[in-house]
């Protein structure tokens, strides 16, 4: 490298040194300003601000192994994953996230750390019995959306579509009732994004790309809270509604109708898993943009509306759930959370949950997007490279956390609310030199431990 390109790199380097400070000075001033305000008007409702969580360190039964996760992540996580055959990656990948979320999760043991987490007042798990007849359930699930009405529905099970608890309904018939079952299936299946991000990646970019992201995927700090929340499922749901397109839209399956037909399935699951996920739109339309091809359009469309049929047959209407939901929304703590506040603190959670390696990729992404934005002219010379499709890819993620920061129904809790989004972000850590990928990865690393061991996160 001649001494030119040196320079050329460093003063990259110091950059994204800046903006991963700015971050953390982002996270700094939400949690001085949020701290002020609960104490003088106590209307955040979080115990330690920006996050739903409260001080609390400790060590517990999943420190030695999470540190251990960290370590062999960091030491050969970028070697392992430029060389292993492209299918064992993939599973190499979600099989590592799932050792990082299980360790992170087992730092506060078995129960409080898994089984406990989805049977508390606000949870899925305290309603099961309602759901004996699920026909009826379905048929009366909105007049329960209402705090004043009959036997309203906690918080969580109000707050999103019936397929979230139906889920759980449907653990407990087969006979894995319990929160026990309920956390295994959670952190399971929510630690598969990692593998449909890796799969996205390489269909809509190029195997390099992917490859030098996988780390990245596996460790981040959002991992805290897909072990211990059911938005960590919805995200891997939406996730591989994306993969699925991606690979439908670039024909990198033979079963192209088939794959975007699974895709709107998916999709559709998606929106009656939570209503704002019907945002992962953005990033489909990303993805056909990127592709260049509405040929997997018509079967994502029939896919997503065979769901939304069942659903309406069934006796439950999207629509009207979420008016109640707008509703019951600002009858809780929505209510006096203040607005000019979380527009900025929530940011401040994008942060913790993504990292400060994500932030430095946000900010490589945001410096290449002018020359990406317009290689997507039909006018341009050519299309984007790898490297241009990865940005778009990622502003079309930062477009669908705009959107849910600005509609005002994300005020607190979008370490868990944005998880879905959150899984995307770090791919934008595959812009960052490899040289320094390991001093990044400890940094992201650093900060999910330190989550874990110095709070009690609510969810």
């Amino acid at each position: 490298m001649n001494s030119r390109a040196t320079t050329e790199e460093r003063a990259l380097h110091r950059a994204d040194l800046r903006a991963a400070a700015a971050g953390a000075l982002l996270v700094a001033a939400a949690a001085v300003v949020g701290t002020v305000i609960e104490r003088t008007r106590g209307t955040l409702h979080v115990n330690w601000p920006p996050l739903y969580a409260s001080w609390f360190p400790h060590l517990g039964p999943g420190t030695p192994a999470a540190l251990a996760v960290a370590a062999v992540v960091i030491l050969h996580g970028p070697s392992l994953a430029a060389r292993l055959p492209w299918r064992r990656l993939v599973l190499a990948g979600w099989a590592a996230a799932m050792a990082w979320t299980w360790s992170l999760a087992l730092i506060d043991g078995w129960r409080t750390g898994i089984a406990r987490r989805l049977t508390t007042a606000y949870e899925y798990l305290t309603v099961i019995h309602r759901f004996d007849e699920p026909g009826a359930a379905l048929r009366d699930f909105t007049h329960h959306i209402l705090n004043n009405g009959p036997t309203p529905w906690p918080a969580h099970v109000a707050g999103h579509p019936p397929a979230a608890i139906l889920t759980f309904v449907g653990l407990d018939r087969l006979g894995l009732g319990g929160g026990g079952w309920a956390g295994v299936w959670c952190l399971t299946v929510g630690t598969s994004a990692v593998a449909a991000v890796l799969v996205a990646l390489r269909a809509l970019t190029d195997e390099p790309t992917a490859r030098r992201a996988a780390p990245f995927l596996v460790l981040a700090p959002s991992a805290v809270w897909v072990g211990t929340s059911a938005d960590g499922y919805f995200a891997a749901v939406a996730a591989w509604s994306l993969a699925l397109l991606a690979l439908a839209a670039t024909r990198r399956t033979r079963h192209r109708c088939a794959a975007a037909l699974a895709a709107g399935l998916l999709f559709g699951l998606t929106c009656y898993l939570s209503y704002g996920l019907t945002l992962i739109a953005l990033i489909a339309a990303a993805v056909l943009l990127l592709t260049r091809t509405l040929r997997p359009l018509p079967l994502l469309a029939a896919g997503a509306a065979a769901v939304a049929a069942a659903f309406t047959l069934a006796g439950f209407s999207w629509w009207e759930g979420y008016q109640l939901l707008v509703e019951r929304y600002y009858q809780g703590a929505a209510a006096v959370r203040p607005y000019t506040y979380w527009v900025w603190a929530n940011l401040a959670c994008a942060v913790l949950i993504t990292g400060p390696a994500a932030v430095a990729g946000v900010r490589r992404t945001l410096a290449a997007a002018p020359a990406a934005l317009r290689e997507l002219r039909p006018s341009a010379a050519a299309p984007p490279g790898p490297t241009g499709r990865l940005v778009v890819l990622v502003l079309a993620v930062l477009l669908a956390v705009l959107a849910a920061d600005l509609s005002g129904m994300s005020k607190a809790e979008t370490e868990r609310i944005w998880l879905p989004f959150a899984a995307w972000l770090p791919a934008a850590c595959a812009l960052l030199p490899a040289v320094r990928h390991r001093h990044w990865l400890t940094a992201q690393a650093v900060l999910a431990l330190l989550l874990n061991h110095l709070l009690y996160t609510g969810w």
